[in-house]
C-alpha cells in the first residue's frame, strides 16, 4: 500500500508518459547551449509567459536567486514579504552570495504588500542607504491567489518609483488556473518570472526563469557561477516539456480536492480550517492533540508535516477516495 503525501506538491512521481518522454529526448550540452530538449523548454516558458526569453535551471531557489543577482548589485536592497520564499526559505542566498539586502515588509491576510508599505521603504538617494532596486513578490503565497488589479498596481507603482519587479512563480500556473486567465496575463507588470516545474506540474526537477534576452543573458553567467550549468540537460528538461503541456489545466482537479477535504475536515469539531484558493490550506491543530493526530495518520499511512500551523498540500499523485480515507482518520481520531 503507497503512502498519502500532503507534505507537498513537490513529491510527485513521473507518469509513465513523463518517463517516456525523459527516455526519448534528443539532448546536446547545454552549457553550449546545444541541447534541443532545453532549448524547446525554454521556447515553450518564454511563449507561454510573455517574455522574450528563458533559463532552465535545477531548482526554483536557483532561478530566484539568478534574478536576485541580475536585478540587483552588492549593497543594493530587494522589497519582499515577510512570509515569501526568496526571503524566508532559500537560505539567505541574496544576502549571503550576493551582498544584497532585504528589506521584508509584513504581509496582509491575501498575502498582498500593502501600496504604501512599499511606497515607505523605497529608500532615498542618500549615501546612508542601501539602493532600492526590486520589489520581489509571491504567487501563489501560501495558496493565496494575489488579485490581479493589486499585481497591476503594485508593479506600476514599483516602475513609476524606478524599480524592477521580480515574480516568484512557484505556483503561478495554480494562480492562473484559479483566475482563468492565461500565464501571460497572470505574470503581467513583471520584468522577471521564477516558475517551478516541480511543484504541482508533476516533473522531478527543474524551474524556468523568464524575462528580456539581455537579462537571460546575464542570468546565464550567474547560473554557471552557482553550478546550475548542465550538461545533457535534456533528460530533465523534456519532463518540463511534458508538465507544461499536459499538467497545466489539470491544476484545477487539486484545487477541486483540496476544497474537498477542507469542507470534510472543517465539520470535526475542535478544528479550525481555512478555505482553499488553490491547493493548499492549513488545519489549526490543538498542540495537545499533535503527537496523537501524527500517530494515527501514520498509521494511516499518511504523511503530513505536523505542526499546530498544520499545511495540507494537494497534487496529482492524490486522489478524491484517498483524500476521504483521510477526512476518516481525522474524524476517528477526534471522536476518540
Amino acid at each position: 500500500m503507497s503512502w498519502i503525501d500532503l507534505r507537498s506538491d513537490t513529491v510527485t512521481q513521473p507518469c509513465a508518459a513523463m518517463r517516456a518522454a525523459m527516455a526519448a529526448a534528443p539532448v546536446g550540452d547545454d552549457v553550449y547551449g546545444d541541447d534541443p530538449t532545453v532549448n524547446r523548454l525554454q521556447e515553450l516558458a518564454a511563449e507561454l509567459l510573455g517574455f522574450e526569453a528563458a533559463l532552465f535551471a535545477p531548482s526554483g531557489t536557483q532561478t530566484n536567486l539568478i534574478a536576485l543577482l541580475a536585478h540587483c548589485g552588492r549593497g543594493d536592497e530587494y522589497l519582499v514579504g515577510q512570509e515569501a520564499h526568496t526571503f524566508r526559505y532559500e537560505g539567505g542566498g541574496a544576502a549571503v552570495l550576493g551582498s544584497i539586502q532585504p528589506q521584508p515588509i509584513a504581509n496582509g491576510p491575501d498575502g498582498s504588500l500593502a501600496l504604501a508599505d512599499i511606497a515607505a521603504q523605497i529608500k532615498p538617494r542618500d549615501i546612508h542607504f542601501a539602493r532600492t532596486r526590486l520589489l520581489a513578490l509571491e504567487n501563489t503565497i501560501g495558496g493565496r491567489v494575489l488579485p490581479r488589479e493589486y499585481v497591476a498596481a503594485a508593479t506600476a507603482l514599483a516602475h513609476e518609483r524606478g524599480l524592477a519587479t521580480h515574480l516568484d512563480g512557484a505556483r503561478i500556473c495554480n494562480a492562473a488556473v484559479q483566475q482563468g486567465i492565461s500565464l501571460r496575463d497572470a505574470v503581467a507588470g513583471f520584468d522577471s518570472v521564477s516558475v517551478c516545474l516541480s511543484k504541482g506540474l508533476g516533473a522531478p526537477v527543474g524551474s524556468v526563469l523568464c524575462g528580456s534576452r539581455a537579462f537571460i543573458e546575464e542570468g546565464k553567467r550567474w547560473r554557471k557561477m552557482l553550478g546550475g550549468g548542465m550538461r545533457q540537460a535534456g533528460v530533465i528538461a523534456a519532463a518540463g516539456l511534458y508538465a507544461l503541456e499536459h499538467n497545466v489545466q489539470r491544476l484545477a482537479e487539486d484545487h477541486a480536492n483540496a476544497a474537498f477535504l477542507a469542507g470534510a475536515l472543517a465539520r470535526i469539531d475542535g478544528l479550525a480550517v481555512s478555505t482553499p484558493q488553490t491547493n493548499i490550506f492549513y488545519v489549526d491543530v490543538p498542540p495537545e492533540h499533535c503527537a496523537g493526530l501524527a500517530e494515527a495518520l501514520a498509521t494511516a499511512r499518511i504523511r503530513v508535516s505536523m505542526a499546530p500551523r498544520l499545511r495540507l498540500v494537494t497534487h496529482l499523485d492524490v486522489t478524491r477516495a484517498q483524500l476521504q480515507t483521510v477526512a476518516d482518520v481525522f474524524t476517528t481520531y477526534f471522536k476518540n
